[in-house]
């Protein structure tokens, strides 16, 4: 005999109550009742009906059986997906029933009887899917977002920043449309979307706090004007927004999986713009030349500075056995964005995120804006209470003010560098307060008690994280915009 159902909200107790909605589904086109078809497979139809209910597993032999009577293939009564809407309605409202979130309201379950109206079931459903997308809402505090994006970091760090299910796809992808040296074109872009089965448009008046938008319906991947500044990054973001339908994205249900999403898409756009074999062959080469340069690997490639560091910190440790790390800060010292396998000891919160906090004053992407010429990479040796490290720095200038992307490996490597000659070092003893957090005892004893400051209030210290189905993102403008461009 088969076992009892504990709770529906397993995945197991779902498939059995996916297979009960089925073999019901196939039993009334065939015109059975459950005392018919029950005397034709050998149970009683009360055994039947735990079985149609979700409430028993069957045996493989009772399975066949069922499948031979009702003249469909096995197969056809497992398929994981419901038999047809009302089936999906009932599956769905099960599930809300069993989550954690109603379980703790105390209510009592809602059973689909026969006699309950399709339009009642709609509402039912509709009901739970308000009270998930709220509590979801409601979960999604700076607090969770940042322990989220820790995660991922970690995550990435311990497969050293590389994905090779995305690299097979994008080499796949770029080798199918043709490209083989120099830089991936926009015309290429183009192409890689048209097998997909899109079109870029490109528009002046994108919805707020969108990049693009993809219509799904009619094929079409909307994107800022091609005679924007710098762009490069109009093919990133025409790969990026292809790369939910090639890597099979639903719609993200938290924020975790938003952020997840935003990595993979990110990583599939780097691979497509610097293919993984060109792009390790000339690391390679630089490599054995001891001239290994971030710089390099850009201009080969046609991207941005950052994109090219991101891209090294992809391949370095696979392919060229090589530990590092990169950051991206902005003038203020502020970290934006970093990763790690080397050791680096970046400045981290009680989560273990990084985001938001600020470098030391004597690192690279801090001491690089000291330079009165900062056209060139600068390089800088740093002594830290773990190590030392050796950093490439390229800063520039963007929208929301400077800010520095930096590349770099422990002292050990230094050697397959461009730039490890640089007699620049520098001791920070971070997270020491003494290192550069606390005044000099002449400043303390000048100011301390004799000054005040009135510190700039920053908008996001009190905004509330955004939240809909893409964060930030106003459906009713998108859906505006779409409806007004497909016509």
């Amino acid at each position: 005999m088969g076992t009892e159902a504990k709770s529906p909200s397993s995945q197991s107790a779902l498939d059995r109550l996916i297979l009960g909605k089925r073999i019901r589904h196939f039993r009334a086109n065939a015109g059975l009742t459950l005392e018919q078809l029950g005397e034709r497979v050998g149970v009683v139809a009360s055994q039947l009906s735990l079985v149609e209910n979700g409430r028993r597993e069957p045996k493989i032999a009772l399975i066949q059986g069922i499948s031979r009577e009702l003249g469909v293939d096995p197969a056809e009564l497992l398929k994981p997906e419901a038999p047809d809407q009302r089936s999906a309605l009932e599956i769905e409202l099960e599930r809300a029933q069993s989550s954690s979130n109603y379980l703790k309201l105390g209510l009592p379950r809602v059973k689909t009887a026969k006699g309950m109206t399709d339009e009642a079931l709609e509402s039912l459903v509709g009901m739970h899917r308000e009270l998930a997308r709220r509590s979801r809402a409601a979960a999604t505090t700076s607090e969770e977002a940042r322990r989220a994006n820790t995660e991922i970091r970690l995550k990435m760090r311990e497969r050293d920043n590389y994905i090779q299910d995305i690299e097979l796809i994008a080499s796949d992808l770029m080798r199918r449309i043709g490209h083989t040296t120099g830089a991936v074109t926009h015309r290429e872009v183009a192409m890689l979307a048209e097998l997909l089965g899109f079109t870029l448009i490109f528009v002046d008046e994108l919805p707020s706090n969108t990049r693009s938008v993809t219509d799904l319906e009619n094929g079409r991947i909307y994107l800022p004007p091609a005679s924007i500044p710098g762009g490069h990054g109009l093919r990133s973001l025409a790969l990026q927004a292809m790369a939910h339908r090639v890597l099979g994205h639903a719609e993200p249900v938290s924020y975790a999986e938003f952020l997840e999403q935003r990595l993979q898409i990110n990583y599939f756009a780097s691979a497509c713009l610097l293919p993984e074999a060109r792009a390790v062959e000339f690391l390679q080469q630089a490599k054995r030349n001891r001239n290994l340069a971030i710089e390099d690997l850009r201009d080969a490639f046609g991207v941005t500075h950052e994109a090219a560091a991101h891209r090294f910190s992809n391949l370095a440790t696979r392919h060229l056995d090589l530990r590092v790390h990169h950051y991206r800060a902005d003038g203020a010292g502020t970290l934006v964005r970093g990763y790690e396998n080397d050791g680096l000891p970046f400045p981290i919160d009680d989560t273990g995120s990084l985001e938001g906090e600020i470098l030391c004053r004597k690192w690279g992407g801090r001491t690089a804006f000291n330079r009165t010429n900062r056209t060139s990479e600068y390089y800088q040796y740093t002594d830290t209470p773990v190590g030392t490290y050796w950093t490439s720095v390229q800063t520039g200038e963007a929208e929301q003010g400077p800010f520095a992307i930096a590349c770099g490996v422990s002292f050990d490597d230094t050697r397959w560098f461009r730039g490890r000659e640089t007699t620049v070092r520098v001791n920070s003893t971070c997270p020491d307060p003494a290192c550069c957090r606390t005044p000099n005892q002449d400043l303390l004893s000048r100011w301390e008690g004799k000054a005040w400051a009135s510190a700039r209030m920053h908008a996001h210290v009190l905004s509330p994280l955004p939240t809909g189905k893409f964060p930030g993102v106003d459906d009713a403008e998108m859906y505006q915009f779409l409806s007004d461009h497909a016509e």
